[in-house]
């Protein structure tokens, strides 16, 4: 099978790019919006309206694979790569990379995403939304040329076994981090708040209060709605360095207000993400490790999650195997083709480090489904419910793809004899 046209189509994101730098430093809200001049290169203002890119792929058969280009809310901090807006980048696809796609024989994927991820242009390779959302359409036409899941592709071409369970979900209220609990509890998540802990004054409190007043609500909350006396969520919180903040990166002082959370969370498991941004990478795996060791000397089960500087697949090793952390964020557009996705997994699981499939809210219904399959190709510890910060939206297509695989693989399997 042949690909035999490549469209490329702007379109909108669930969510918007933010300054997360301009927001960290104090950035007023102004209804929806922020009063203050953006700090991170590229932004036109702190918030800006998120932008994706469709792949499609036309085959010789008529049938069509689709992928969305995206990239996350934070664009542009971290290490990542600059803002992307779509329009900008349409001109490139159509000038040098629908020229090597029309024509092209659908190989094996991970032939087709390394070739195309391999690409240099000026020396540098394209934009990780690029490379994200055509990896994503060729893996569709992968699956499409031969009449199977993406996520049977995958297993197929890493040696992974079929397994027809379900990956606990992640949800994520955004600001609206009360009312969105509540959806979440009577939905039974496996996995929440987030919370979106980005702001000293409004959500931290200048000496961590806010936050410790949060989790008891939380957990009140969850005992008061929840339907099963055995429903006990994972309690997960990103707080964009933020306690670092207010401890003045002093990592032991850190530790202590971390391991007081726990206090909070009653026998909730807690996961603290980013304690603490120093800038740049060998820094931040310094200091979490630091973290990470003064929690187990004060007897903590308190864990944390590493997410600023971790980037790539290169990252996510360097983050292990430095043991920086108890858990990494695989955040998927940040690494570009969605092959170091599942290869970042892989090697979180390999070296006994727990992988959180995330993501961001300002991708798309096509992006969240795909990374459905690489997590029920990998099956990480969680995947993120996503786009958008409604919960709800996010959680029904995650959860829903979700179910559909796990029904069709045991379907298959029953059919051929493997059940």
């Amino acid at each position: 099978m042949n690909i035999v046209r490549a469209l490329f189509v702007p379109g909108t994101a669930a969510f918007f790019f933010d300054d997360q730098r301009a927001i960290k430093g104090g950035a007023p809200r102004d209804g929806f919006v922020y009063d203050a001049a953006p700090v991170t290169p590229g932004f036109p203002r702190v918030r800006t309206a998120g932008r994706s890119l469709s792949v499609l792929l036309v085959l010789d058969d008529g049938q069509i694979a689709v992928g969305d280009c995206a990239a996350v809310q934070y664009s542009g901090a971290g290490g990542r790569d600059p803002l992307f807006l779509a329009e900008h980048y349409l001109p490139f696809l159509n000038e040098h990379v629908r020229p090597r796609l029309e024509g092209r024989p659908v190989e094996p994927f991970r032939a087709m995403a390394e070739d195309f991820c391999g690409l240099l242009f000026g020396d540098r390779p394209m934009h990780t939304a690029l490379r994200y959302g055509l990896t994503q359409a060729l893996l569709d036409a992968r699956a499409k040329a031969l009449d199977k899941l993406r996520c049977e592709v995958l297993c197929e071409e890493y040696g992974l076994p079929f397994v027809a369970a379900p990956v606990p979900v992640f949800g994520q209220t955004g600001d609206n981090r009360y009312e969105n609990v509540d959806k979440m509890i009577l939905k039974q998540v496996d996995a929440l708040p987030h919370g979106l802990i980005n702001n000293v004054e409004d959500k931290l409190g200048a000496d961590g209060g806010r936050l410790k007043e949060y989790l008891r609500w939380l957990v009140g909350r969850i005992e008061k709605l929840k339907t099963r006396n055995d429903y006990h969520p994972t309690l997960h919180l990103d707080v964009y360095g933020t306690p670092g903040l207010i401890f003045e990166n002093d990592f032991p002082r850190v530790a202590g207000y971390l391991a007081g959370l726990q206090d909070d969370a009653g026998r909730h498991a807690l996961y603290i993400e980013g304690p603490v941004d120093v800038g740049e990478k060998p820094g931040q795996i310094e200091a979490l490790k630091k973290i990470k060791d003064e929690l187990h000397r004060l007897g903590s089960p308190v864990k944390i999650v590493a997410d600023e500087w971790c980037n790539t697949f290169e990252d996510v090793r360097d983050f292990t195997d430095a043991r920086a952390c108890h858990m990494v964020q695989i955040k998927t557009p940040d690494l570009g083709g969605i092959q170091a996705t599942v290869e970042s997994v892989l090697y979180c699981k390999a070296h006994g480090m727990e992988a959180y499939q995330g993501g961001t809210c300002n991708e798309t219904d096509l992006s969240a489904q795909c990374c459905v399959h690489l997590a029920m190709a990998t099956h990480p510890e969680r995947i993120l419910a996503k786009p958008g910060m409604g919960f709800d939206e996010g959680f029904t297509i995650t959860y829903n793809e979700m179910q559909r695989i796990c029904t069709l693989l045991k379907w298959k399997a029953a059919a051929s004899g493997r059940g």
